[in-house]
């Protein structure tokens, strides 16, 4: 694809090299989606060595790959028509830049349910407490986080749910009036998984990411996402934004569904890392995903999120989520939890951090490569208007059903 200016009403190029969107040295057995035009639809493909393959007809949905026994294999051995470089894809991805007569990339999962587990860093517990307890008001949540963090004291990385110091920690908070149902997710028996989003509404890399109108507190959850078959096998891993309406949900648990699930409010990708000899659920287990956030005024933020930190096992959470008591004939996505609780100012003081339309959202890892998108109010967001009839129609007419 030929480079060109863009015009006066599009944005800047903010979506970064393409190596950025791949892991460190091109590594691993890539696999995802692209819009084809010429299919006028969503294609599975396989990324290798810099160039992207259609895995039709073989499998044409990428629900249908991630259910073989062993899916890198099987995607490797279905690597079918070039579409073009990663290159040209990945820069045709960004929103507002996009040629349409030539292929972007699209969230790398379409049948999986999309769910998120909550509470799984200590950290993040204690910031739900004091996001309830403040009933989303900044300035009272700044004085409570100080209260806690002077009175509790220690080192909470290493808190596990069950053990005798999480029991500790939950009984110092009941008795002080600061009990809360968060605790009771952060560290009993039965972890926090709600959905996220239904399947085929995640946005991909490039695309706008939304937040409500309606709210004035929120931030990005950088955040490692696995990937698992119906039977309960976790067959890959990428990365997701699980956008979080702190506000919204400060006010009443019980508007979760308001808070997390909305038009572009969950972002995964750039592709899904296949586990291989190469790439295993230990990589996951030891991996550091990274949150870099950019205004249009110039304002930086980065973090991190140290998965070796996380309180409850992944593959604990995989159980609790899928099993005799629950089954995904088409598989899951289940976003692990994050870190990332920021509270430095990024205006006012004691008002905390908050989204400005405009910020560009990348988070990344060398295992998986980087997720990037920009902030937009989720009413201005393109409409999910492709839903699964009409994928079932496009596949039928494509001759893949």
């Amino acid at each position: 694809m030929t480079a060109h200016a863009p015009a006066p009403d599009q944005p800047a190029d903010w979506i970064g090299a393409a190596s950025a969107g791949l892991p460190a040295a091109g590594a691993g057995t890539l696999v995802g989606r692209v819009f084809e035009p010429a299919a006028d639809g969503p294609t599975p493909v396989l990324v290798e060595a810099g160039e992207v393959y259609a895995l039709t007809p073989r499998f044409a949905t990428v629900s249908d790959l991630t259910e073989q026994p062993d899916p890198a294999t099987a995607a490797r051995a279905a690597k079918g028509a070039h579409l073009g470089s990663f290159a040209e894809i990945h820069a045709n991805s960004q929103h507002g830049r996009r040629d349409p007569a030539t292929p972007w990339l699209l969230a790398p999962h379409d049948l999986h349910a999309v769910k998120a587990a909550g509470v799984t860093f200590a950290v993040s517990m204690v910031e739900r407490v004091i996001e309830e307890r403040a009933g989303g008001d900044q300035e009272q949540a700044a004085a409570l986080r100080e209260q806690i963090t002077e009175q509790i004291g220690g080192d909470l990385r290493s808190l596990r749910p069950g053990s005798l110091r999480a029991a500790e920690l939950k009984s110092y908070l009941v008795e002080r009036g600061m009990w809360s149902q968060y605790l009771e997710v952060g560290i009993g028996p039965d972890a926090e998984i709600f959905s996220k989003a239904l399947p085929l509404a995640s946005v991909g890399v490039g695309a706008e990411i939304g937040v409500l109108a309606a709210s004035n507190w929120n931030n990005p959850e950088p955040e490692a996402v696995l990937v698992v078959s119906s039977d309960g096998r976790i067959v890959g891993a990428t990365l997701g934004n699980d956008v979080n309406l702190r506000d919204i949900e400060g006010r009443s648990a019980l508007l979760l569904p308001k808070a997390k699930d909305n038009n572009a409010s969950s972002a995964t990708g750039p592709l899904i890392r296949l586990f291989d000899a190469g790439f295993t659920l230990d990589d996951v287990h030891a991996m550091e995903v990274r949150l870099t956030v950019r205004g249009e005024d110039g304002y930086v933020l980065e973090a991190a999120s140290d998965m070796s930190q996380i309180s409850r096992d992944p593959e604990s959470l995989v159980a609790q989520l899928i099993g005799p008591h629950h089954q995904y004939p088409d598989g899951a996505l289940l976003f692990l939890g994050t870190l990332f609780a920021p509270v430095d100012d990024r205006g006012e003081a004691g008002k905390g951090f908050t989204h400005q339309v405009g910020d560009v959202v990348e988070i990344h890892s060398p295992l998986i490569g980087t997720l990037v998108n920009r902030v937009q109010l989720s009413e201005e967001c393109a409409p999910w208007t492709f839903g699964l009839t009409d994928l079932m129609r496009n596949l039928a007419g494509r001759g893949l059903l």
